[in-house]
């Protein structure tokens, strides 16, 4: 029996099934899903053909249990999950089997925003406090958000203490989970992707992220671009956060030659722009994440060659059923070559949020440079449909 890569994961995604799982298998290695929602990787668009294993992944004891079971696969070799939240387990459980992992104290750090700023006051103070508990001299505007939230999702920009009771009345009328207000943090915003093996911190890449006009906070379109000169101290504050090993993706702000963080999402980046950072590298990235995690070192920089590229979300304008979209597609537009991936299908009922989970797809595109990239796109739009009834 090949060694077995232990997947942890809980909402299907196309990262785990249409990236790491077969990344997995040309590494040879068997992959054994243990999720909490095993019948989302019985079927459909996330069947996954190998071992399912329902079990509590919020709960490292339970899966250091079921990987010891008689009903998961072989010997580990590794111990991984791409979620947000199973880093802290997925971490703790590899330890238990002695093998490598992110620290589990970095991916509580990361995931909950209290304790981030907590952590790096000392070199970028930013004002946060728990939601309920805001002081009358905080420095409005805030940011109201949930603690361990992410996809923007229940995310407002509020301009006083009035705005902000309503708003955290309205969103733990739909959830109780804890909230934070922290301060708004002004200026262009930036992601930063790495990769790390514990030893040494790699720069994959940036992008340029465009966001709605607040209150809201949905991500509308990201740009390749040279990561900011102000990337040294980013790479500072996730230092000192712990955060070194495995995938980062990192969204931080740049104003008057300073860079803060906003949030830190300890793994690969989402929404269909790893397959675009993959595809704009011309790397197996997820073959390299997963090595890391088989205890090998984080590979060599890789340069690519100059070109453009931009992922930019079809977005749901109403709610409804979409009645028409396209499928995946793939097709090269002259120099450009372009993916879409649906994450919504034709008969689902949608409803506007205002987040990152009005995405019905995302529009992939890999050219020359920007003129070429964006007439590409604009002729891609016009081309296809998605109907909202």
């Amino acid at each position: 029996m090949a060694a077995s890569l232990y997947l942890v994961a809980g909402k299907a995604t196309d990262s785990v099934t249409h990236g790491f799982v077969p990344a997995a298998a040309r590494l040879g290695l068997d992959a054994v899903l243990l999720t909490d929602r095993p019948e989302a990787y019985r079927s459909g668009a996330h069947a996954f053909g190998g071992p399912v294993v329902e079990c509590d992944v919020s709960d490292f004891r339970d899966i250091v249990h079921r990987i010891g079971g008689a009903d998961a696969g072989g010997e580990p070799a590794a111990v991984f999950s791409n979620s947000d939240f199973l880093q802290a387990p997925a971490a703790l459980a590899a330890a238990y089997f002695g093998l490598p992992a992110k620290d589990w104290r970095a991916a509580t750090r990361a995931k909950n925003k209290a304790l981030m700023r907590r952590h790096l006051a000392g070199i970028d103070p930013v004002f946060s406090a728990d939601a309920r508990e805001v002081p009358p001299d905080a420095p409005y505007p805030l940011v109201l958000k949930p603690r361990e939230g992410v996809a923007s999702e229940d995310v407002f920009l509020v301009e006083d203490a009035a705005e902000l009771a309503a708003r955290a009345d309205e969103i733990t009328a739909r959830r109780d989970d804890p909230l934070v207000a922290e301060e708004y943090l002004p200026g262009h915003l930036h992601t930063l992707e790495t990769l790390g093996d514990g030893r040494e911190l790699r720069v994959l890449g940036s992008f340029r992220t465009t966001v709605s006009p607040p209150p809201f906070f949905v991500e509308e379109r990201l740009e390749w671009a040279a990561p900011p000169p102000e990337t040294p101290q980013v790479l500072r504050q996730l230092e000192a956060l712990g955060v070194g090993f495995g995938a980062c993706h990192t969204e931080f702000v740049v104003h008057e030659g300073r860079a803060r963080i906003i949030e830190v999402n300890y793994r690969l980046i989402g929404d269909h722009c790893d397959f675009l950072l993959a595809d704009l590298l011309g790397v197996p990235l997820f073959e390299q994440i997963l090595q890391v995690h088989l205890g090998g070192p984080v590979p060599g920089v890789h340069v690519p060659r100059p070109r453009h590229a931009v992922a930019e979300p079809v977005i749901a304008d109403r709610s409804g059923v979409l009645t028409a979209a396209p499928g995946p597609v793939r097709v090269d537009d002259d120099e450009v070559r372009l993916s879409y991936r649906p994450q919504r299908a034709v008969g689902d009922s949608v409803a506007v949020t205002r987040t990152n989970r009005d995405y019905l797809g995302t529009v992939r595109a890999i050219g020359p440079g920007p003129d070429e990239v964006e007439a590409a796109l604009a002729r891609f739009r016009a081309d296809h449909r998605w109907t909202i009834t």
